[in-house]
């Protein structure tokens, strides 16, 4: 009895805590940050949640009814972690990966050229690279803004930095794809820089205590940032006279603050032709996704994939082809 009611009130504090992670959508992180913190537990949250439906289920308690029930509200929340929409037979318009070096520090830029080259995409973004982005067989290239760059086989007709004045980066390109202009954005918001050393928990509490202050005091001013430069960004998207197909790292998981409002109207590619898990950072012993890409709704998304044969960065390369309905 004790058992069941505990239960009871757990599965409840973790329904409020899901359903809180919805509020990012409205809620900005300077009016309330911890909305933007619980979006970095989703995951553990609704596999908990989950498990609690599960155990329901098993004694045949009709409360597994009222809560699977409510776990339907977070169908689309989990299909950005985890898809199975597959892709599409369709011949693509445009190829893109986007790719966030680490400035070339692991294996080295010759060999992330290499890759990219091997790839034959219509446009390679790169993000947190050092000094010039030269892929070998792109003609186009954008200017050399710090930390975000494109190579691009088709022209590039006009470009601008998107710039708050912080470590993060964007610009647009309007690039020539086959007689249609389409703006691609690349986007790469202001990194936390966490040392892994700092983050690891140990056996000691009190220094468990001293890490989770360093991270709250990494973590919230820098969803502050986040707000200033999602704001101008949107702005860019929401103005274009053209398809936009937005993506790079964004340095946020899915259900944050920042995930909403940058995909604001467009697509998120991932969900409408991605298969199996959306992970693309892979620096830490649990894999998140902080790398997107997003795109307007007459740009269709035929493939989307996290390529994960590689290791020449913290990050996988993602690769997503488009068809474009003129």
């Amino acid at each position: 009895m004790i058992f069941r009611i505990i239960a009871t009130f757990l599965h409840i504090a973790l329904l409020i805590f899901l359903g809180a992670t919805l509020l990012n959508a409205w809620i900005p992180p300077t009016f309330f940050p911890a909305l933007n913190l619980l979006s970095l537990a989703f995951p553990g949250l609704l596999v908990a949640y989950l498990l609690l439906c599960l155990l329901w289920i098993i004694r045949w308690r009709k409360r597994a009814l009222f809560f699977l029930a409510f776990a339907l509200v977070f169908w689309n929340p989990m299909k950005r972690w985890i898809n199975f929409s597959g892709g599409h037979d369709e011949v693509p318009d445009l190829k893109i990966i986007s790719f966030n070096i680490k400035g070339g520090k692991l294996q080295g830029y010759e060999q992330v050229y290499d890759y990219l080259q091997k790839q034959d995409a219509d446009i390679v973004l790169g993000q947190e690279y050092g000094g010039e982005f030269n892929v070998p067989g792109y003609p186009y290239r954008n200017e050399p803004y710090m930390q975000v760059a494109m190579n691009s086989k088709y022209e590039i007709k006009a470009q601008k930095l998107i710039d708050g004045g912080n470590i993060g980066k964007a610009f647009y390109a309007d690039v020539d794809v086959k007689g249609t202009t389409v703006r691609i954005v690349n986007v790469y918001l202001t990194p936390f820089s966490l040392d892994k050393s700092t983050v690891k928990p140990t056996d000691d509490l009190a220094q468990n205590k001293t890490k989770v202050l360093y991270v709250l005091k990494r973590l919230i001013p820098v969803f502050r940032i986040h707000q200033q430069e999602v704001s101008l960004i949107s702005e860019v998207v929401q103005n274009s006279p053209y398809p936009v197909i937005l993506a790079g790292d964004f340095n946020a998981v899915p259900n944050s603050y920042e995930y909403y409002q940058l995909k604001g109207s467009l697509k998120d590619a991932f969900m409408e032709s991605g298969h199996g898990l959306s992970t693309s950072f892979h620096d830490y012993k649990i894999p998140i996704r902080i790398d997107y890409v997003f795109a307007s709704e007459s740009v269709q998304s035929l493939r989307y994939e996290v390529d994960r044969s590689v290791k020449l960065s913290d990050h996988f390369p993602v690769i997503t082809e488009f068809k474009i309905n003129k």
